[in-house]
């Protein structure tokens, strides 16, 4: 059973601990699987909010037909989406706030990504064709299977399979460009 949607169940039963739950494993994963959307790690922030604030307010319903994870990063996917239609594609950040706003980028990966290696990993799928990036990272940094990806993602398993293979080859690629070489390909 997913623990996510133990405690999702808990919270709409009136246990508010459940949505504390959600909110604190949940959280800096999708703000930066949101941030390979919006490139603005504070908007990305600003969605993972408005995601957990849908879940609080509408209390959507949960059918357990996917992975609550899943279901979650979809609604933050449509979110994303939103945004994006509204024309804010290009958010402008003063040249006096770049360097915090760099280090706030810098910040959030270091905690949540604790190996020097896939610091490096993630740097180089930055590069990357944004879908081949989505995919590799909802693949190996979220642990989600291709079903589930392609759930998110809007796209057949097939494709998945395809985003991540053409994705590892350019993750090679790029990669082999700084002079590493990651054994796990």
């Amino acid at each position: 059973m997913d623990n996510g949607a133990s405690s999702y169940r808990r919270f709409l039963a009136g246990d508010e601990s459940g949505i504390v739950e959600i909110i604190r494993d949940y959280k800096d994963g999708l703000i930066l699987y949101l941030n390979g959307y919006t490139k603005n790690i504070h908007i990305a922030e600003e969605l993972m909010e408005e995601t957990f604030v849908k879940l609080v307010v509408k209390k959507p319903h949960y059918s357990e037909k996917f992975s609550f994870k899943t279901w979650l990063y979809t609604i933050g996917r449509n979110a994303a989406i939103d945004w994006l239609r509204q024309g804010s594609r290009s958010v402008s950040v003063p040249f006096e706030d770049m360097e915090e706003y760099l280090a706030d980028i810098d910040d959030l990966e270091r905690s949540y990504i604790k190996e020097e290696q896939k610091i490096a990993l993630r740097r180089a799928m930055r590069r990357l064709k944004e879908e081949y990036g989505q995919a590799l990272y909802l693949s190996y940094f979220e642990n989600l299977s291709n079903a589930e990806i392609a759930r998110i993602m809007h796209k057949s398993k097939r494709q998945v399979e395809n985003l991540i293979y053409r994705g590892k080859q350019s993750l090679k690629s790029e990669l082999e460009k700084e002079g590493f070489v990651y054994e796990e390909l």
